[in-house]
């Protein structure tokens, strides 16, 4: 087997400032042109602008006793070197000259093409997140892949929360509805059994929910209407019961667009705001071009209003559902947006603040990595709830795809933890018009 040497994009470094410890005893080789990059976005308060500053740190505490041009152990045994390539591009291969521009990109490819012509005897690959600089090197026969770390392999298969059991015996059925309660071994499971998961049971006509706790029982749950919004469907009745259930302290919901989650879980956040002292509402904004919200014109409220406008949207129809027959429960809730404890804000504005007796609700939650997402919940404190939405299959991070993005990593490696419940939505429940478009479009 050939040795490998990784070539590292600006992409990967962004992703995680530790990634070249990830690759075990092969040698990795960071173009000169990333480190120019990484220096465009040491300031900010986004993720990827903490691990721009991490790397720079990184690299200056390997270079103490090394040139940057020569091989640095990176620092164990397990681990290999790592060097800041300046060659000049000497290849038979130019990507500036192929695809006729003068870019980063391109530049990154010539080194790659360099080493590849240079070092015969190794496996040069490419390393990047950013997907079409991995379809130039291929077309240019160098080999490129994603970042593996962090990612799903099996999307097909992630968990959803929730088992359908079928022709369960009627009088079993009957006895739940009277007992409230049922021991797993009564069901005769043949499906992994993990805590906080939700099950159907059904034998023709008749049918019960129950949710699985950490006790061996599964309970009988019955639907529950929550700031107004009643659940239109068994996926929405186990998410309800998972946000209101205070042993659970992380939530996260998935599904399509349409199908209720942000809306669900802001209304079960108001339906116990008397247990917190504050409700967050929170999205990530992808900067473009590392250009985050402040290059927009207007004030604050100006530049974070059409990235909010979902939020404030589904609060709106959260209030137009009491007006009739929940007024001292309408004023409450304006008394809480007017003396901010209900905060709606950019995901970036959050950072640095304490989340101690909040329930805390991160939207769009697939555009976050898995460290941002790792990140955030390290910072939950006590007495606090902390929900993920999002939509794993759309992804306005071009560095995230469904198998890569935080929110399919925490569904996957939380699965089946005491304090953790995830429920996937599958039916929209917007309108007819949009489920029709959702389904056949």
């Amino acid at each position: 087997m050939k040795e490998k040497i990784y070539i590292l994009d600006t992409s990967v470094i962004l992703y995680d400032h530790n990634a070249y410890k990830k690759f075990k005893k092969n040698d990795i080789i960071l173009p000169s042109i990333v480190l120019e990059e990484i220096d465009q976005f040491k300031k900010g308060n986004e993720t990827i602008n903490f691990e721009a500053r991490e790397f720079t740190r990184v690299i200056d505490r390997l270079s103490e006793d090394f040139p940057l041009n020569d091989w640095i152990p990176i620092g164990t045994e397990d681990l290999g070197r790592m060097k800041v390539s300046f060659e000049l591009h000497d290849a038979t291969l130019d990507a500036e000259h192929i695809f006729q521009e003068e870019k980063n990109d391109h530049k990154i490819l010539n080194v790659a093409l360099y080493y590849h012509e240079q070092f015969k005897q190794k496996e040069i690959i490419l390393v990047s997140k950013d997907v079409n600089l991995r379809i130039k090197a291929k077309s240019l026969g160098l080999k490129a892949q994603d970042y593996q770390v962090g990612i799903i392999k099996n999307i097909s298969s992630l968990y959803t929360g929730k088992q359908c059991l079928e022709n369960i015996n009627e009088e079993l059925i009957e006895k739940f509805y009277k007992e409230k309660k049922l021991h797993i071994k009564e069901l005769n499971i043949k499906e992994e059994i993990l805590y906080n998961s939700y099950y159907i049971i059904r034998n023709g006509n008749k049918s019960a929910l129950g949710f699985y706790g950490t006790d061996g029982n599964i309970y009988l749950i019955n639907k529950k209407s929550v700031s107004g919004i009643k659940p239109k469907n068994a996926e929405q009745i186990f998410a309800i019961n998972s946000l209101l259930n205070s042993d659970i302290k992380i939530v996260s919901i998935s599904g399509v667009a349409g199908t209720g989650k942000t809306l669900i879980a802001m209304a079960s956040a108001i339906e116990q705001k008397k247990n917190f002292q504050q409700i967050y509402i929170a999205r990530p904004i992808v900067p473009l071009n590392n250009k985050d919200i402040g290059y927009l014109p207007g004030d604050v409220d100006s530049k974070i209003g059409p990235y909010m406008q979902p939020i404030y949207d589904g609060l709106s129809f959260i209030k137009d559902q009491m007006k009739n027959n929940h007024s001292k429960e309408l004023k409450k809730i304006n008394n809480l947006t007017e003396n901010d404890k209900i905060v709606v804000s950019p995901l970036a504005y959050i950072r640095g603040r304490s989340l101690h007796n909040i329930v805390f609700i991160v939207d769009e939650a697939q555009n976050l990595s898995p460290i941002e997402i790792k990140t955030i919940i390290t910072r939950m404190g006590e007495n606090s709830k902390i929900v993920f939405t999002g939509d794993i299959f759309q992804i306005d991070n071009p560095w995230l795809d469904e198998k890569s993005n935080g929110l399919s990593y925490m569904i996957d490696k939380l699965k089946g933890e005491k304090i953790y419940s995830h429920v996937t939505l599958e039916k929209g429940e917007r309108s007819e018009t949009a489920t029709l478009a959702a389904d056949k479009l």
